[in-house]
């Protein structure tokens, strides 16, 4: 199979350079000082596991790569709508596209069934571009549990976690999901196939949709925030009002709150994605992580004081720093 990450960050990156070390044909789509330090040194990656340096194909447009049999897309959520028009050149009659975005995912309603069935968040996919470029037969779901960083250009830092679930939106155990599956499987990676993909993103966004947030605004670590009993109150609220949203589309989750809880404080003094990308001036997801949330909670007709609070303290935040970035 040959393989693309379209969109090589962090995550990407790591998830190419794995594969690349282990023999498949894989191309990483990078862009600016990334994509030249890449280019000239190949994907350096720094882990506790071992260092090591892995040359895949570096590739600066999407024209060059041709069609893949399989796309992961690596952008962060807030990056697909200007992604997702690009990839006609990389799509084949075939091709699958691996979905590796934190949230609710733009196409998670659809073959949803019910009332919910194709409907579509403007926070998550403005005016329809996503799902209008990439069909839904395409999609198999995956939902990442390692963390990485970017600590220069063409440098990975594996800060912990090798796991990958992937899992077909419609619940079938798929031929394409095991034989991407295995590929990342040979490649170092754990990569379970689930059933429920579904469930599985409602827990990681009890998390996402709480945590992210109020660390931008506390500049606090997990164990920092879990330690504090009014923030740990308010990550709480938010948690529950989440779920509330979750059992109104009639999803039960498998863990509770308190064992969402007690599973970052295992994590310990680690920084969230959201504050990361707040202290290195970058764009943060905070629509796919809270505001499709909060628009989902007004779909379903339930409040969400504490949520709707904490998004809209973020999102004023996020403004203020973007107007800084520009000056």
């Amino acid at each position: 199979m040959r393989f693309l990450i379209a969109g090589a960050g962090a995550i990407g990156a790591y998830i190419g350079a794995r594969m690349a070390r282990a023999g498949y044909d894989v191309t990483l789509f990078a862009r600016g000082p990334h994509l030249r330090a890449m280019q000239e040194h190949g994907v350096q990656v720094k882990s506790a596991e071992g260092d090591f340096v892995a040359r895949p194909r570096i590739a600066s447009s999407l024209e060059e790569v041709g069609p893949a049999d399989v796309v992961f897309l690596g952008v962060k959520a807030h990056g697909l709508t200007q992604l997702a028009p690009q990839l006609k050149p990389v799509l084949g009659p075939h091709t699958t596209v691996v979905s590796t975005q934190n949230g609710i995912p733009w196409w998670y309603f659809h073959g949803f069934g019910g009332e919910w069935e194709g409907m579509s968040l403007e926070r998550v996919d403005p005016g329809g571009v996503i799902s209008s470029a990439i069909e839904t037969h395409r999609v198999v779901g995956s939902i990442v549990y390692f963390a990485t960083e970017i600590t220069a250009p063409g440098v990975i830092q594996h800060i912990e976690g090798d796991r990958i679930t992937l899992g077909e939106p419609d619940g079938t155990r798929s031929e394409r999901s095991r034989r991407i599956a295995d590929a990342l499987i040979a490649s170092g990676l754990r990569c379970p196939v689930t059933t429920r993909i579904r469930h599985e993103i409602w827990v990681k966004i009890l998390g996402n949709a709480s945590l992210n947030p109020v660390s931008a605004l506390t500049r606090a670590t997990l164990g920092e925030m879990l330690r504090d009993p009014e923030v740990r109150s308010l990550i709480r609220n938010i948690m529950q009002e989440v779920e509330a949203v979750s059992h109104k589309l009639g999803m039960e989750l498998p863990v509770s709150v308190d064992q969402r809880i007690a599973g970052a404080e295992k994590v310990g003094e680690h920084k969230t994605s959201m504050m990361q990308d707040l202290e290195a001036g970058r764009p943060i997801e905070l629509e796919a992580l809270v505001g499709a949330v909060v628009e989902l909670g007004e779909r379903v007709g339930l409040p969400m004081p504490c949520t709707r609070a904490v998004y809209g303290c973020t999102k004023l935040l996020a403004e203020h720093a973007a107007r800084q970035e520009r000056k």
